[in-house]
């Protein structure tokens, strides 16, 4: 039963993720924190974040840890396969579409109303990976007791070496997870 839920539930990821998983980071937590409670808040940030280390798409790199955690290796096959399958069968049908309209200009508007969809969807997760950094939850209730300042400081500091410096994200990641090892040790 466990790997049709994991088939069921990342062919939808997988049908949702096209065009890049931070704009989807909402509907993968949904899924597999609030609804499927397979992985807590926190396991979830910390997916994101080695995401960002390894290859690959936030939805494979969740769909592989996912199905070992809650399965067994079968099961991290299965989760990846079906997030993975659905976006090859999409993008396949899209090519082909666009290929033959691809100087519509419906098509055009389309592409931008997408665009503002995006940049909301990836806002709002960002706010939610904040407010769990800085809080500690996801609940938005924002007390200066509960904030942690260690983290918001290397917050700040690390967005102003990116706009000032425009830094390798590869540097930064190190630096701040050597600087988390001692400071958070």
């Amino acid at each position: 039963m466990i790997y049709l839920l994991l088939a069921f539930y990342f062919f939808q990821i997988g049908l949702f993720s096209i065009g890049g998983g931070y704009a989807t980071i909402s509907l993968i937590q949904k899924i597999l924190v609030v609804e499927n409670q397979w992985l807590t808040t926190k396991e979830f940030t910390d997916i994101i974040t080695i995401s960002q280390m390894t290859p690959g798409p936030l939805a494979v790199n969740s769909s592989t840890f996912v199905g070992l955690q809650v399965s067994n290796l079968l099961g991290a096959f299965i989760a990846t396969v079906s997030a993975v399958i659905s976006g090859c069968i999409i993008a396949i049908a899209l090519y082909h579409f666009f290929q033959k309209n691809k100087d519509s200009t419906r098509i055009k508007h389309i592409f931008n109303g997408l665009e503002a969809v995006a940049i909301g969807l990836i806002a709002s997760a960002s706010l939610s990976i904040l407010s769990i950094a800085f809080f500690g939850n996801m609940d938005f209730n924002i007390q200066l007791s509960t904030i942690n300042w260690l983290a918001f400081l290397i917050f700040l500091a690390v967005l102003w070496a990116l706009r000032k410096w425009q830094l390798n994200p590869i540097i930064i990641l190190i630096v701040t997870g050597l600087l988390g090892f001692f400071l958070y040790t």
